[in-house]
Formats: C-alpha cells, sequence, structure tokens
C-alpha cells in the first residue's frame, strides 16, 4: 500500500476554506472538515470554557487530538484534503504569544503532509461573522499571515488560491496537486 497523500487547504478565518473543501468532497474527493469548528460548537454547547477565546491552550490540546484522530483515518484513503493542519494551531498558539509544546511537532512527524500547502488569502467581499467566527476582517487578516509564518518555518510550499468562482478556486487546487 502507497503512503497517503494529505494536502491541507488553509487560511485565515473566512476566506472560502470549508466551501471549497465541500466542493471538493461533493466532487467525490476524501476530505476532512475543519476541527476547530467541530470542537468550538461542542464545548459551547457542553458549557466549557476549553475555547479559543477561553483557554487557547486547553483548546489546542483538543484540536490537536481531533486532528491526529482526522490522520489516522487518511490512512485507507489515497488522497485528502485537510480543512487546516497541524501548523494552524501552532500558529493561534504563536500569535497569542504562547510556547508551542513538542507534541504538536511530533505529530506533524508521525503524519506527515505533502509539502505543498493551498493558503486562501483574506477576501473582504465573502466574510462574515457566525457564533464559531468571531474575529473582526482585520484580526482574520493577522490570522492569516501567522498561518503563513507557520507553514513557512516548517519548510511548507504555499500556494496561494486566487479569489474567484468556486469553480475556478477549485480547477486551481486540482491542477496543482498534478
Amino acid at each position: 500500500m502507497t503512503d497517503p497523500v494529505r494536502y491541507i487547504i488553509s487560511g485565515g478565518p473566512g476566506s472560502g476554506k470549508t466551501t471549497l473543501i465541500d466542493a471538493l468532497k461533493q466532487s467525490g474527493y476524501d476530505c476532512s472538515p475543519e476541527v476547530s469548528r467541530r470542537v468550538i460548537m461542542e464545548e459551547v454547547v457542553g458549557g466549557s470554557d476549553c475555547l479559543p477565546w477561553k483557554d487557547i491552550v486547553c483548546f489546542s490540546d483538543k484540536v490537536l487530538a481531533g486532528m491526529q484522530d482526522a490522520l489516522e483515518l487518511s490512512v485507507s484513503s489515497p488522497l485528502t484534503f485537510f480543512d487546516r493542519g497541524i501548523p494552524d494551531i501552532i500558529a493561534y498558539l504563536r500569535i497569542a504569544g504562547l510556547p508551542v509544546h513538542d507534541k504538536f511537532i511530533e505529530a506533524m512527524k508521525k503524519n506527515p503532509y505533502q509539502p505543498r500547502v493551498f493558503i486562501l488569502p483574506p477576501w473582504n467581499a465573502i466574510y462574515i461573522n457566525d457564533p464559531e467566527r468571531w474575529q473582526s476582517f482585520a484580526e482574520a487578516t493577522t490570522i492569516y499571515h501567522g498561518i503563513r509564518e507557520s507553514y513557512s518555518s516548517f519548510g511548507f510550499e504555499l500556494i496561494e488560491v486566487p479569489e474567484g468562482a468556486l469553480a475556478g478556486r477549485m480547477a486551481f487546487v486540482l491542477d496543482n496537486c498534478k
């Protein structure tokens, strides 16, 4: 059996990542949804303080566990697209001025991603807030730059997905996977 091919689609909040991932999934590709959004919804429902705006260390640990579970599930698929990757967690910790525990680096080494990462830049025309996306557009832009820095610091090649219609964005990603 060959090693699974794992592409990350990342970027700041509200840049169209999830819409792109959903379109790839509807086209028959294996996709892993954003773990952090799921964790936020679960923690809010449970009345927990394990949220990025209350306890980012606790939240990061839960997101890492969820990402590791998703990586384990991807072993049976030849190609999987991930809505965010472990370097995103590291970026959020760095933005918060917190140390990055070795467990995050070890998890990346154990479950390698493709060296090319698709990154979606901030796009004000599509940016909206919702219960899990509380940041302003300016804050989302700051997060985007932190995410770029995180991936670059680990040697990933960042492929910027241009703004435009969903079909064009999806074609761009697929063309750059070849």
